[in-house]
C-alpha cells in the first residue's frame, strides 16, 4: 500500500513548499477564521476566497484532480451534519413534504444556511489540503511544537500517523486470510465475522503499542522527540504572511 497518501506531494519546489511550517500553518488557521467569522450574506467574500486558495493551490502545482478528489470525500460528512438545517431554520417555507406521519417544512434561510456551511466547510477542507499537501508531516509536527502546542498531542500525532500504516497492513493481512477461507455464508455471520475481525484489529494493536512503548523505553526514551534541525524563518515567509494578511483584511473592508 502507498504510505504517503496525506503528504504525497510534499517532496515539490514551489513558494509555497518553501515557506517555513509554521507560516503555512498561521496563515491556514487565519484564512479558516475569517471564512467561518464572514457573514452568510457576503457571497462577494466567500468567491474571494476561493479565488485566493485556487491561487495558491495553482502556485504549489497540486494536480486539480488530487485535490478535487480529496475535498470530495469530507463533503458525506458535512452534509451529514447539516442537512437537517433547510427543515428547523425558521423563515419563509420553501416547500412542504409528508414523510410517513410528519409533515417537514424547508425555509428559504434554511436552505441559505446550508449552502453558506457547505461552502464554509469546503474552502477550509481546500486550505487545510494546500497545508498537509505541502509539507512533510514530520515538518507539520515540528512547526506545531515550536509554535507553542503542548508535546504530548505532537507525540499523539506522530505516533498516529507512524503507526496507522502498520493497523492497515495488519487488517489487509486479516481481510486476506478471511477471504482464502471461502468467506460468505449470510448477513448475520458475516456480521459476526466482521465484529470478530474487529475485536482482533483492537488486541493486536494493544500489544503491538504496549511491546513498541518497553522497546522505547529500554532505548532511553524519556517523552522528547529531539531533532538536530531547527525550523527558521526567512524573508519570503514575511512577505507571504504580510500579502496574505493583507488580502485577507482587504475582503473584509471592501466585500462586507
Amino acid at each position: 500500500m502507498k504510505h504517503s497518501f496525506i503528504d504525497q506531494y510534499s517532496d515539490g519546489d514551489s513558494l509555497i513548499h518553501r515557506l517555513d511550517p509554521r507560516t503555512k500553518l498561521i496563515t491556514s488557521l487565519a484564512f479558516i477564521v475569517a471564512v467561518v467569522l464572514t457573514p452568510v450574506s457576503s457571497w462577494r467574500v466567500f468567491v474571494f476566497y476561493f479565488c485566493l486558495v485556487a491561487t495558491l493551490l495553482v502556485i504549489s502545482r497540486l494536480p486539480p484532480l488530487y485535490v478535487l478528489k480529496r475535498s470530495v470525500v469530507v463533503f458525506p460528512f458535512v452534509l451529514l451534519v447539516a442537512i437537517f438545517i433547510p427543515f428547523f431554520n425558521q423563515g419563509e417555507v420553501a416547500g412542504s413534504y409528508n414523510i410517513w406521519l410528519w409533515q417537514v417544512s424547508v425555509t428559504y434561510s434554511g436552505l441559505v444556511v446550508l449552502a453558506s456551511v457547505v461552502v464554509k466547510a469546503w474552502l477550509s477542507i481546500l486550505s487545510l489540503i494546500l497545508l498537509s499537501a505541502t509539507t512533510k508531516f514530520t515538518e507539520l509536527l515540528r512547526g506545531l511544537r515550536q509554535s507553542g502546542v503542548p508535546e504530548v498531542i505532537v507525540l499523539i500525532l506522530s505516533f498516529m500517523y507512524r503507526y496507522v500504516f502498520v493497523l492497515v497492513d495488519e487488517m489487509m493481512r486479516m481481510r486476506r486470510a478471511r477471504d482464502s477461507r471461502n468467506f460468505g455464508g449470510g448477513r448475520l455471520r458475516q456480521l459476526k465475522t466482521i465484529g470478530n475481525m474487529i475485536g482482533t484489529l483492537f488486541i493486536r494493536s494493544y500489544e503491538r503499542g504496549e511491546r513498541v512503548y518497553a522497546a522505547m523505553l529500554s532505548r532511553g526514551f524519556d517523552g522528547k522527540v529531539r531533532s538536530l534541525r531547527q525550523l527558521s524563518f526567512h524573508k519570503a515567509d514575511a512577505y507571504f504572511g504580510i500579502a496574505f494578511g493583507l488580502a485577507l483584511v482587504s475582503s473584509a473592508v471592501i466585500f462586507w
